[in-house]
C-alpha cells in the first residue's frame, strides 16, 4: 500500500455511532433532539434520547407527588418523540431509543453517555437566566471534556 492510499479519506466511516440527545420538554431541548436526529440520520448513528427525571427533595417534603409528575413527563416526552418519528417514517429512517434516568440532569446525561458509549452529546441551551452565573448542564458537559458536545439554541 502506498502512502497516498493510506491517507485516502473514507466518506461516512469515521462519524459518531451513538449520539445522546438530552431532552426535558423545553423548546431548546426539543430543537436539540431534532438536530441530533438529523445528525444521526446523516451519520447512520443510533440516536439515544435521554430524559433525566429530577429528584426534587423540597417538593417531596411539601407533600408533592414528585415521582408521579416526573414519570408523567417522561411518558409524555416518549409519546411526543414516538409521534414525531412516526411522522417521518418512510421518509427518513433513524434508529432511536428513549432512555430515562432519575437524578440531576448533568449526572444523568453523563451516566447515559457513559452507559451507551456515546460519541457525541447534543443538548439545548438553558432557558434559565440564572444559569449564566451558576453554569448550565451544557456548560458542565463541555467542561467535562469527555465527548464532543453540541449546544442548540
Amino acid at each position: 500500500m502506498t502512502e497516498q492510499q493510506a491517507r485516502r479519506f473514507e466518506r461516512g466511516t469515521d462519524g459518531p455511532k451513538v449520539i445522546v440527545a438530552g431532552v426535558d420538554g423545553s423548546d431548546s431541548s426539543l430543537r436539540a433532539a431534532a438536530y441530533a436526529a438529523g445528525l444521526a440520520r446523516r451519520q447512520g448513528a443510533l440516536l439515544a434520547i435521554v430524559y433525566v427525571q429530577p429528584v426534587l427533595a423540597g417538593g417531596a417534603a411539601l407533600g408533592a407527588p414528585v415521582a408521579d409528575t416526573t414519570e408523567e413527563i417522561a411518558q409524555d416526552l416518549a409519546a411526543q418523540i414516538r409521534e414525531s418519528m412516526e411522522r417521518i417514517k418512510g421518509i427518513f429512517d433513524i434508529r432511536w431509543e428513549f432512555h430515562t434516568f432519575r437524578g440531576d440532569p448533568y449526572n444523568g446525561l453523563v451516566k447515559a453517555a457513559d452507559d451507551l458509549t456515546a460519541d457525541a452529546v447534543v443538548v439545548g441551551a438553558s432557558e434559565q437566566a440564572g444559569h449564566r452565573f451558576v453554569g448550565s448542564v451544557a456548560v458542565r458537559l463541555v467542561k467535562a471534556g469527555r465527548w464532543p458536545v453540541t449546544v442548540v439554541p
